[in-house]
């Protein structure tokens, strides 16, 4: 049986790249600048953390799959989390280390929904500074575009873990991949609790 080893995860600034500005701004909107670093020094602590989670959980690296929240799939993959790892961002530091251990990379998301996607993000930080209710207008668009990337990865998995593979799905919050999966692959989730709140 097929295995998916379902890893919440939130996303450090450095994988935000040009969307961290308005991340920050609608964060401040409703917090303070302490309460920002205490919401940085919380994600960074998850990231120390869930490496050694990881690694204690006795896996076969050489059949492990994994599969990442915002990897298109394009042929250059590695190249992707190297660049993301060489800029500080933990997650793709991780991701470096499961390779280094035997694990295979794989393009997990639909290159044209990650760009839907970031098109949105940008629209919804603008109009957030510009005005709150214009934000709230293009959730729907946001919920429904969440589907369809939770649908493709679902697909995803499906199509490249194999008969005796585990995979690991280091993935957002917000995402639902781990419902509607095919019968013959059981989720399970890290144990040893839960990443803050995004």
């Amino acid at each position: 049986m097929r295995r998916l080893i379902h890893v919440p995860i939130v996303h450090t600034g450095a994988d935000m790249g040009s969307l961290l500005p308005g991340a920050k701004a609608e964060f401040l909107s409703r917090y303070t600048q302490r309460e920002w670093q205490e919401h940085i020094e919380t994600i960074e602590q998850f990231w120390r953390n869930l490496r050694e989670r990881i690694d204690g959980f006795g896996l076969d690296y050489a059949r492990t799959y994994v599969y990442q929240d915002g990897l298109p799939v394009c042929g250059k993959e590695l190249q992707i989390v190297t660049d993301l790892a060489r800029r500080d961002s933990r997650n793709h530091q991780l991701i470096l280390w499961l390779v280094d251990q035997g694990a295979t990379l794989v393009g997990t998301e639909a290159p044209k929904l990650l760009l839907e996607e970031y098109e949105l993000m940008r629209n919804v930080f603008a109009a957030a500074a510009q005005e709150r209710a214009a934000g709230k207008a293009c959730q729907k668009e946001a919920d429904d575009l969440l589907k369809r990337r939770d649908a493709y990865i679902r697909k995803r998995i499906d199509a490249t873990l194999p008969d005796d593979g585990t995979g690991l799905l280091l993935i957002g919050l917000v995402h639902r991949v781990h419902e509607g999966l095919p019968e013959d692959i059981a989720v399970s989730r890290l144990p040893g609790g839960s990443p803050p709140d995004a």
